[in-house]
């Protein structure tokens, strides 16, 4: 082979340079298509295996499918809120339904018939098929609870779903500056909540009287969670209430029949006898003084009880288990209720707006007996509440340090109630601790600063 040589590839250009530009396009354009032909003519061993290759494999046709073979397509929801003065009627005709579908789902069985029980806030949810039909409702009753009617043919079967709740525990401490309210408060801490710690601790502290500036109280409970928005509180855990000196803990016991009762670190009920106020803390207005010069008469009558000044309709409690010996109306005492506690004590109530309790009646410790008012010798709303031992009026502040002890967890369910609240001890000793800490170490930043 010859070298290659650059006057070689110049003898070319000279050669080709005589053929006119046009002749060369078209010579190319015929030489690439020669090509591009070659590529695609197979082989005769390619050619062979193409004709040997079985018929069944062959491409065949993709099938028709119809459209009854076709996935169903999910129907929208209609959402519509229960607003007051709603009935069933109403709502369906806001949903494009008739009289005619209430009848059909309200009729199609017997649980069917509670979809008639609906209220203000609660929701209902329709699907429709295409031609307008009722296909299914949801029922939403809550966050938590939800009645799901689905048509089956010419009847509707009915299936209710519960939600669980995420629950998170909580623990918030403060200390009374003014008023527990104002406490609770500032730690955003409701009243539905310091409430129940209030009843918790109902029968050592009296949350009228004896709450002094300077008093903490610490509380380890339970807040209620669904798709990360707060329902409410739940349970509370545990809680401690330290007043002018005195420290109590509480902690919640449950019972293996459910029963539950808070007791305190040895054992021993935080339900007393007796409440130490038989109405939700407010004020004192007069204490007992057997020589009180009567706002009324203006002359000195004994006042042989106690009067909590509150707003009318305020709930009165009963201060003890007992039986209803007396409920009326009397001239000077307006509505009132006496209880007696066995063969020693009695309890009376004067005032009452309203009475919820009958001569005869049984009642329970707590339990609801009537609501502050201002009926008889009254100058505005209040209670006037008196506490008898043996016929003989007493001071119901002072009596109640002197009647039996709270009874204590039964011997066969102490090792039980121990290992339930050991965890809870440490928790609220621990949450303490490190609030103690906490405070020290923003005491001495401060001195520093």
């Amino acid at each position: 082979m010859q070298p290659y040589k650059p006057q070689q590839l110049k003898g070319f250009g000279q050669l080709m340079a005589q053929f006119p530009r046009k002749h060369l396009i078209l010579a190319g354009s015929a030489v690439a298509a020669i090509f591009i032909m070659l590529l695609f003519i197979p082989s005769e061993s390619a050619e062979a295996k193409r004709t040997s290759l079985p018929l069944s494999l062959e491409i065949t046709p993709k099938p028709t499918i119809t459209p009854e073979q076709r996935l169903p397509v999910e129907q929208p929801w209609t959402t519509i809120k229960v607003r007051g003065g709603d009935n069933l009627s109403k709502i369906f005709i806001r949903a494009d339904l008739t009289g005619a579908d209430v009848h059909e789902i309200v009729t199609s069985s017997a649980q069917a018939k509670q979809l008639t029980r609906i209220y203000p806030g609660q929701t209902m949810a329709f699907q429709l098929s295409p031609e307008g039909k009722l296909q299914a409702l949801k029922h939403i009753l809550d966050p938590l609870n939800t009645i799901v009617y689905e048509r089956n043919n010419e009847t509707f079967t009915v299936n209710k779903l519960t939600r669980q709740p995420e629950i998170r525990q909580v623990w918030k401490t403060a200390t009374i500056n003014s008023s527990l309210y104002a406490a609770a408060h500032r730690i955003n801490i409701d009243q539905n909540l310091i409430m129940e710690m209030a009843n918790i601790f109902g029968g050592v502290v009296d949350f009228v009287y004896d709450v002094r500036a300077g008093d903490t109280f610490s509380l380890l409970y339970e807040e209620r969670y669904i798709d990360g928005n707060k329902l409410g509180n739940g349970a509370v855990l545990a809680a401690q209430f330290n007043n002018q000196g005195s420290r109590y803990n509480a902690f919640r016991y449950v019972y293996n029949n459910g029963e539950v009762g808070y007791y305190n670190e040895h054992g021993v009920s935080m339900r007393k006898a007796f409440l130490r106020a038989p109405l939700d803390f407010t004020r004192i207005s007069s204490s007992f003084n057997p020589n009180r010069l009567h706002p009324i008469f203006k002359t000195k009558r004994p006042h042989r009880g106690i009067d909590y000044s509150a707003a009318r309709g305020t709930p009165v409690y009963a201060a003890g288990d007992g039986r209803v010996t007396r409920a009326g109306y009397s001239k000077a005492n307006g509505n009132y209720v006496v209880i007696k506690h066995g063969e020693q004590y009695t309890t009376k109530y004067l005032h009452l707006h309203k009475r919820n309790v009958k001569k005869g009646q049984r009642v329970k410790q707590q339990q609801i007996i009537g609501s502050v008012g201002s009926t008889g010798y009254a100058t505005g709303p209040h209670l006037h509440y008196e506490f008898l031992v043996n016929g003989v009026h007493r001071n119901p502040r002072t009596v109640l340090r002197k009647l039996p002890k709270a009874e204590s967890i039964a011997k066969a369910d102490k090792s039980q109630f121990l290992a339930q609240i050991g965890s809870l001890q440490m928790q609220l000793a621990t949450y303490n601790h490190h609030h103690k800490l906490a405070n020290a170490d923003q005491l001495t930043n401060s001195k520093t600063l």
